[in-house]
């Protein structure tokens, strides 16, 4: 069984460090895990790379993923991804999009499968462009802005220092979510990393 893992951002240096890219800083960090380069897809506009998740022979088996980046903004998202989905002839159900969530304290987790876009962008257009929202999604807390700030500017603003601090330990957790979801099912990951 193969599955798609997606990590939503906003392409460039400039917004590299953004909150909103945390979905491609988890699939960058789970691609290096995994000792797999990422690089320009030949039909979707997306950094793509494949490897495998699972111990050979065990019990569970192993599954082939497909882990990408799209290269274009966050809202243009889904033309990447169904590309994606089309080229390795995987069916939603086996998408897993990471991305960040305003609604959940940051640092914290929530996996989950189908649903509403809840205003994000990246997920409107995937909705948009595959046709349905039940699809895996692994959602970054990013929490939400102190005062007045407005939500849009503070996703494109970057960790403060104190979340930097944090940044490593979360990703990592968030990659070993993935894997407990691809290997162990939802019900496993969601009991062990929904903070």
């Amino acid at each position: 069984m193969t599955f798609v893992i997606a990590g939503l951002g906003n392409p460039g240096p400039a917004y590299s460090a953004t909150r909103h890219n945390i979905g491609a800083m988890v699939v960058a960090e789970l691609a290096s895990k995994l000792s797999v380069k990422l690089s320009r897809h030949k039909k979707a506009f997306a950094a793509v790379g494949q490897s495998h998740i699972g111990l050979p022979g065990s019990q569970l088996g192993q599954h082939s993923v497909v882990l990408a980046i799209p290269l274009c903004f966050m809202n243009e998202s889904g033309g990447p991804i169904k590309s994606i989905l089309d080229f390795y002839d995987v069916p939603p159900e086996n998408l897993i999009v990471v991305h960040d969530e305003l609604d959940i304290d940051f640092a914290a987790i929530r996996l989950k499968f189908g649903g509403g876009d809840n205003g994000h962008n990246g997920l409107k257009s995937i909705k948009k462009s595959i046709g349905t929202g039940e699809y895996f999604r692994a959602r970054m807390g990013i929490g939400r802005p102190l005062g007045r700030q407005d939500p849009a500017d503070f996703v494109l603003s970057p960790f403060s220092s104190s979340e930097r601090k944090q940044l490593p330990e979360f990703i990592g957790r968030s990659c070993d979510a993935i894997e407990t979801l691809i290997t162990n099912g939802l019900d496993s990951a969601q009991s062990k990393f929904n903070s």
